[in-house]
């Protein structure tokens, strides 16, 4: 039997390792350094490098990399070797605290939105030692945050750990009103469940446009797809589930807690969900883990694909990300509490981010906005574009009562006094789940159910930690005075919920009546990206993410631009990817298909004199039509293609999503008829059908 615990956290220079390896002093020090978020001195930087060099080499390591996340949405890596000359032809093996606390990598060659011109190439790597360094490919990496020479930052570690910083200074000054003198910090914690597709490798190799976009442009729909429900959480195909066993043990080598494993509803599609963990932690760890999904597979004979629409017809995948706070006495804010004030306390956590995601629905929305997240958002696998909250129909009536003053029934659950008499009790239990609503309460978290598949989940938490400490902020600047705060308490948990309620809705997000009444109640609905990102530079968000120190204005602009460009070049690449895949491989195959009938109709009608041919030469002709058609589409594309030439930023992108996506349906919708009357042999590419279920 497996003995897991033996080697959980192997590979990482976690609390243990420290303990063992620190003087004892040194380690008290660092702890604190840390709980309190004070600079590192660099003595205590050079102890904790000697420990942690010679804890790497003792495992294999030969180089350290300061491994940082730039606003490609990936992970970025500079390796340098521990060696250094020693004379004589000798070396000694050596890492420094200045080389622990600060690298240099290239600043100029990452997306900057203009803050780095290529000449302007000095950058900064600085250690988070909130976050433990590992071991990967024999390189010790360490996780830190990145910024220019001149300060702008260019990383998404940066900014949310600014914005767990402000969450906890404002949740902490509410929770002292509260008599809860002992808290010290307030910890955001995520979980985040990864969806993802495994294919068989040599199906994926014969196909450009997984490889160059990371999903379909063409291919019709397979006979049978997700349609018998039946792949959800059915048994695991064997390779699939060896794979799977191979995927936990490297992570679990790395301390991430891969818990749960399980076959998601389309063909080849599963899911990978992690144990909670600090938000900053828990972002580190889905890099590795989306990493490791790929490595892992490909020794398997597998491709992972991340991408949120591989395939047209079948689900999508996501990222749902589950969202709390934590005290660091250990206390869920996002759960009922078993005293009066516990439960006043956490209504008004609840109601702080009921008007945070009502205030800040654009921001959100712009969080999780991306190429491939717009070819999932809407399907019947995913959210609509409009962000809206599910509470469930018991914790919604208790909220309406205390927007009337009027009594709750328990519905027979167990209930909890808040000791007001306005304030009715509150269910333990109080919500079902909806797998429709894009931010849904659960019991005690969030589910933001939004994000795609590929996602860094470091933007969607800094947005949302940011805007519950703006309503955390303002909730104690109104508390703060008060004589009688039960009753200043109740006031501000009605007047949040009145103002705010039409952020909830508890119903179906598919039905299409719901477009109508969000609309009503004056939701947004940002369909595509380019929308989304147009009110990312609203005042009112320039003023949030600089009022608690998230981005500076420049900041703000430099990733306006980043997201726009990072968008056009998505659907540049699909473009082009598609106008070759045409020209190169799915015209010259239709042709020789259609040389073929060709030369048997002739063959046949030699032997047999007047032989009509009927069902050859009606395949010639609709070949002939099809891929005339398909032609003249993949015409027009490029023509699009070379007309975005001309535009730049915002507008580039707003003409990708308008023009060149709706020109590459056209073409798409050409190939996929042909792909249905070609004879299997002559088509260039693996079929749906047969990545789905040949495997």
């Amino acid at each position: 039997m497996e003995d897991v615990a033996s080697y959980f956290g192997c590979l990482v220079f976690n609390d243990e390792a420290m303990r063992l390896r620190l003087p004892k002093d040194v380690y008290r020090q660092l702890k604190k350094t840390v709980g309190e978020g004070k600079d590192l001195d660099l003595n205590i930087a050079n102890s904790v490098a000697h420990a942690m060099k010679c804890w790497a080499l003792e495992n294999g390591a030969t180089h350290y990399t300061h491994w940082f996340q730039p606003m490609t949405g990936i992970t970025a890596e500079k390796h340098e070797a521990f060696i250094t000359p020693a004379g004589g032809g000798r070396i000694l093996m050596e890492f420094s605290g200045k080389e622990l606390i600060k690298g240099e990598p290239d600043a100029s060659s990452f997306p900057s939105g203009g803050i780095r011109a290529t000449f302007e190439a000095r950058g900064y790597t600085a250690w988070d030692p909130t976050s433990y360094a590992f071991i990967k490919d024999e390189t010790l990496c360490i996780p830190t945050a990145y910024c220019s020479f001149s300060g702008e930052v260019l990383d998404k570690k940066t900014p949310l750990l600014r914005s767990m910083e402000a969450i906890s200074e404002e949740a902490v000054r509410l929770l002292h009103l509260f008599g809860k003198e002992d808290v010290r910090r307030v910890i955001t914690t995520v979980g985040a469940e990864q969806e993802y597709f495994l294919i068989d490798k040599k199906d994926y190799e014969r196909r450009k446009d997984l490889i160059y976009t990371g999903r379909t442009l063409v291919g019709a729909r397979s006979p049978r797809g997700q349609e018998l429900d039946d792949h959800y959480f059915g048994a695991l195909r064997t390779r699939v589930s060896a794979y799977m066993k191979d995927l936990d043990r490297e992570l679990w080598k790395l301390g991430i807690y891969a818990k749960t494993s399980h076959n998601e509803a389309a063909p080849c599609q599963h899911e990978l969900a992690p144990v909670f963990t600090t938000t900053n932690v828990a972002v580190d760890q889905n890099q590795v883990m989306m990493e490791l999904m790929k490595k892992v597979a490909d020794r398997h004979g597998f491709a992972c694909l991340l991408h949120e629409k591989p395939f047209k017809g079948v689900n999508g995948s996501g990222k749902h990300n589950n969202w709390s706070l934590k005290t660091d006495t250990g206390v869920n804010l996002l759960e009922p509490g078993e005293s009066p004030k516990d439960n006043a306390q956490f209504l008004l956590f609840l109601v702080a981010v009921i008007k945070a995601v009502d205030e800040y629905q654009d921001l959100l929305r712009v969080s999780v906005a991306s190429a491939g997240n717009d070819q999932r958002l809407g399907g019947y696998e995913a959210p609509p574009a409009i962000i809206s909250m599910f509470l469930g129909d018991e914790l919604t009536e208790i909220l309406e009562a205390i927007a009337s003053g009027s009594a709750v029934t328990g519905r027979g659950r167990s209930q909890m006094k808040l000791g007001v008499h306005v304030l009715p009790p509150i269910p333990r239990d109080t919500t079902d789940r909806n797998r429709t609503s894009p931010f849904a309460f659960t019991g005690n978290k969030f589910e933001f159910r939004m994000l795609g598949s590929s996602f860094s989940v470091a933007d969607p938490n800094t947005m949302l930690n940011t805007m519950v400490a703006a309503s955390l902020a303002d909730f104690y600047e109104e508390l703060k005075d008060a004589k009688d705060l039960n009753q200043a308490v109740q006031d501000l948990v009605k007047r949040t919920w009145v103002e705010h309620r039409r952020i909830v809705f508890n119903g179906n997000n598919y039905a299409p009546e719901w477009v109508d009444e969000a609309a009503k109640r004056g939701l947004l609905n940002l369909k595509s990206s380019p929308e989304a990102y147009d009110t990312f530079l609203l005042q009112k968000n320039i003023d949030l993410l600089g009022r608690f120190g998230i981005f500076n204005s420049v900041e703000m602009h430099s990733r306006y631009e980043i997201l726009n460009e990072i968008y056009s070049k998505t659907v540049h690449i699909e473009a082009v990817t598609l106008v070759d895949m045409v020209n190169k491989e799915i015209v010259p195959s239709v042709s020789r298909y259609a040389g073929a009938l060709a030369s048997s109709v002739q063959s046949r009608r030699e032997a047999v004199k007047d032989l009509p041919c009927k069902a050859e030469c009606g395949r010639i002709e609709a070949l002939s039509r099809l891929c005339d058609s398909l032609v003249e589409a993949t015409d027009r594309l490029q023509c699009l293609i070379d007309e975005s030439a001309s535009f730049k930023g915002s507008d580039l992108a707003h003409f990708c999503q308008r023009s060149i996506l709706s020109q590459m349906d056209e073409v798409r919708k050409s190939a996929d008829e042909l792909e249905l009357i070609m004879d299997r042999g002559q088509w260039p590419y693996p079929t749906y059908g047969e990545m789905f279920f040949y495997m």
